[in-house]
């Protein structure tokens, strides 16, 4: 039997990922912004 948690890294990243964020509103924002550090 299978269990049902099956990690797949690839769709991980892309999904939740540091670029997936970067293209939404925060980063862009401090992007805009010209902050030094974007995420930790």
């Amino acid at each position: 039997m299978k269990r049902t948690y099956q990690p797949n890294n690839r769709k991980r990243s892309k999904k939740m990922g540091f670029l997936a964020r970067v293209n939404t509103s925060i980063i862009k924002r401090r992007r805009r912004k010209g902050r030094k550090v974007l995420s930790h």
